[in-house]
C-alpha cells in the first residue's frame, strides 16, 4: 500500500545511504555519505562540494543535504557528500585542517577516485560558494560531465583558471542570486566573460544561502534540468510504499 508524501523541507525520500570514507594522497581520511536510488541504477552522479568550513559550511549544508534527501528518489541520481579536510558534521570530522582552497585539491582527487572505483556514472561537480572555487580550480583535472556552481564568489579562482573552462567542451553552469552577498548578476556577467560558453542562470530574489523552500526547489530543479533533464521539473509529491 502506498501513500503520498509532499516534498518539502525536512522530508527524506527513500534511497540507499552508505557512510563512506575518502582517503587523500597526503594521508587524510575524509568522512562522507553516498546516497543512490533505492531500486534502479543511478543515471548520473553529483559530487558535491560544500561552502566555506570556517564560516559553518559542511556536507550537511542545507541545499546539499536536501539534494541527497530527494534526488536519488526523484531524479535517479547518486549524491556524494563529504566533509573537506578539517570539517565536522554529525557524520564525523575529516582529518587535517582547512587548506584555504589549495590542499582541497587532494580532497577532490579522493572523491573522484571513489567515483571511479565504485563505477558511479556521469559525474557532475556541484559546488556551493567555497565549493565552487574548488570545482573551478581543479575540476578540469578530472573526467566530469559538467559542473554546476551555486553562488560562486570568485574569490580564489584566478582569471586563468576560470578561462581554462573556455577551451574545452565541459558544460559550466553558474546560478547567480539576484541579491548575492559576494557576486551579483551584473558583476558575474563581467567576470565570467572569459568563459563565453558558461551558462549564467540569474535567480530573481535569490540570496547567497538559498534560504527558503522555494529557493531550494529552484536550485534542485536547475541541477536536475542539466544532469537528468528527463526528470525535470521535479514533482511536488512522491508515492512511498
Amino acid at each position: 500500500m502506498t501513500h503520498t508524501v509532499e516534498v518539502r523541507s525536512g522530508v527524506e525520500l527513500p534511497a540507499r545511504r552508505t557512510d563512506i570514507e575518502l582517503h587523500t594522497a597526503d594521508g587524510l581520511t575524509l568522512v562522507g555519505e553516498l546516497a543512490v536510488p533505492e531500486s534502479v541504477p543511478p543515471v548520473a552522479t553529483l559530487v558535491t562540494l560544500h561552502p566555506l568550513p570556517t564560516s559553518g559550511g559542511f556536507m550537511d549544508s542545507h541545499v546539499l543535504r536536501k539534494a541527497a534527501a530527494r534526488l536519488p528518489a526523484l531524479a535517479d541520481l547518486a549524491v556524494l557528500r563529504f566533509n573537506t579536510r578539517g570539517t565536522s558534521s554529525p557524520r564525523g570530522t575529516s582529518g587535517g585542517s582547512f587548506g584555504h582552497g589549495t590542499d582541497e585539491r587532494l580532497d577532490l582527487d579522493a572523491a573522484m577516485r571513489f567515483v571511479e572505483e565504485n563505477n558511479l556514472p556521469h559525474p557532475w561537480l556541484v559546488g556551493w560558494s567555497f565549493g565552487t572555487e574548488v570545482a573551478l580550480k581543479y575540476g578540469l583535472e578530472h573526467h566530469i560531465d559538467g559542473a554546476i556552481l551555486l553562488s560562486p564568489p570568485l574569490h580564489r579562482a584566478t582569471e586563468a583558471e576560470l578561462g581554462a573552462w573556455a577551451t574545452n567542451s565541459v558544460p559550466l553552469v553558474a546560478l547567480i542570486p539576484e541579491f548575492d552577498d559576494f557576486l551579483r548578476p551584473a558583476e558575474a556577467r563581467e567576470k565570467f566573460s572569459v568563459v563565453p560558453n558558461v551558462e549564467l542562470v540569474e535567480i530573481a530574489g535569490g540570496k547567497h544561502l538559498w534560504v527558503g523552500e522555494n529557493q531550494v526547489k529552484r536550485v534542485l530543479n536547475e541541477i536536475v534540468s542539466h544532469v537528468n533533464p528527463a526528470k525535470a521539473p521535479l514533482p511536488e509529491t512522491f508515492e512511498v510504499e
